[in-house]
């Protein structure tokens, strides 16, 4: 995941949806990002049902559903909040609603309100425990599975002399 901390501080939206649609586990299971805004507050990404991500009963493993969701909102937030932030993942839940195939799709968004919450939360060094729901759908947008997302941040301290006049 450090190569794609690297990448998703320092580079575009397009680079870095290029990247992760290469990335080794995301292409061996079948994930695609299908779209990332310019400005990381949006991304869609999907699964399509491949001989290769089905379980012993024929739908998505389970496994392969989480991984499709799992480092998209600590990204974005990365790119969005910048260097003064520290941004991880901490913790996950996932709620298997009705067996997943066909192609599932699952859409993230961080809104104005989010960054707001987000800013005064640790605007005095405080770490901030946000959850971000997630829902994944089927071809036919029936819910195939909800998740919980936990990330973990905190405003950076300002470093010594930096910002004086």
């Amino acid at each position: 995941m450090g190569m794609l901390r690297k990448f998703s501080t320092s580079h575009s939206a397009q680079k870095l949806k290029r990247i992760m649609n290469w990335y080794g586990p995301y292409l061996g299971a079948g994930v695609k990002i299908e779209y990332l805004a310019d400005d990381w507050r949006e991304l869609r990404v999907a699964m399509s049902m491949k001989w290769y991500n089905r379980n012993a009963v024929g739908t998505h493993f389970g496994g392969s559903l989480y991984s499709m969701i799992d480092p998209h909102y600590m990204l974005m937030l990365m790119k969005i909040l910048g260097n003064d932030y520290i941004v991880w993942d901490k913790a996950a839940s996932i709620n298997f609603i009705k067996p997943g195939t066909g192609t599932v799709r699952s859409t993230m968004k961080i809104t104005d309100e989010m960054l707001v919450k987000i800013q005064q939360e640790t605007q005095h060094g405080e770490k901030y425990l946000p959850n971000f729901e997630v829902e994944i759908f089927n071809q036919k947008n029936e819910l195939v599975a909800q998740a919980v997302k936990t990330l973990y941040i905190k405003r950076k301290p300002p470093i010594p002399g930096e910002n004086s006049v």
